[in-house]
């Protein structure tokens, strides 16, 4: 008898995260990375590094994830160096069709897009990336709705059974990130139904509609259209928040 055929999220899947000098996609820039390969939900592989950012980086940002400016000048490769292997790995991802998955990585993919249009003159698209990208934050509050509480990364790792080994550490994020979207997808037959092609385009429409509610509930005006993964301008993605 023919074994019964993997579902998407059982196969090979590239786990994305960033740590930053902050919480503006638009302006900060990234101190760390991590690009962590599963399959079957077991790391396979981890491309994880220190980045020189080329500035301070504020105290604040640095008693999040625990990098100072000092260690990371000593440490960390030059931050142009960074944006071009991680974009590499990205478009190369992109070509394959290996889904990118992540934890609110409109923030990580705006920031690696205006970072890399610093040091090439172009952007992640013009570049060959076009996903497909799978977040977990999208997907929750669209399945999840009206459930109460907040939602970052330690609080869905709780609701979805997920360990957090390391909470602030790039690749345990990226990793921890990855398992909750294979929580998601065990919890959830509709999403492991779709192809990730089909929940990349889906999720833009359930970020739109997010944006949308959220303004409406905060008593702010209407926003034009947004773009996901990757925001045009700074209407399009918010901070980063703890996680």
């Amino acid at each position: 008898m023919l074994a019964a055929m993997a579902w998407w999220h059982e196969h090979t899947l590239l786990a994305f995260d960033l740590e930053t000098t902050g919480v503006d996609p638009f302006t900060d820039v990234p101190v760390s990375y991590a690009l962590v390969a599963l399959q079957d939900g077991v790391v396979v592989g981890s491309d994880a590094w220190l980045i020189d950012p080329g500035r301070e980086i504020p105290a604040g940002a640095s008693a999040v994830h625990g990098i100072s400016t000092e260690r990371a000048r000593r440490e960390g490769m030059t931050l142009g160096f960074a944006v071009r292997r991680i974009a590499d790995a990205l478009v190369d991802a992109s070509g394959r069709g290996v889904p990118v998955v992540g934890m609110k990585l409109d923030y990580d993919l705006t920031m690696l897009d205006r970072c890399y249009r610093r040091e090439t003159g172009r952007g992640l698209v013009d570049a060959g990336f076009c996903g497909p990208v799978v977040d977990a934050l999208v997907i929750d509050r669209h399945v999840d709705r009206f459930r109460p509480g907040k939602r970052t990364l330690r609080h869905l790792c709780a609701f979805y059974g997920v360990e957090l080994e390391d909470a602030h550490d790039a690749a345990a994020d990226a990793t921890a990130a990855a398992l909750v979207v294979r929580a998601l997808c065990e919890r959830y037959p509709e999403l492991r139904a779709s192809s990730p092609a089909e929940l990349h385009a889906a999720q833009s429409e359930w970020h739109r509609e997010w944006v949308r509610s959220f303004r409406e509930w905060r008593g702010l005006g209407p926003l034009p259209d947004s773009c996901w993964p990757i925001a045009a301008d700074g209407r399009g993605t918010g901070a980063r928040t703890a996680v």
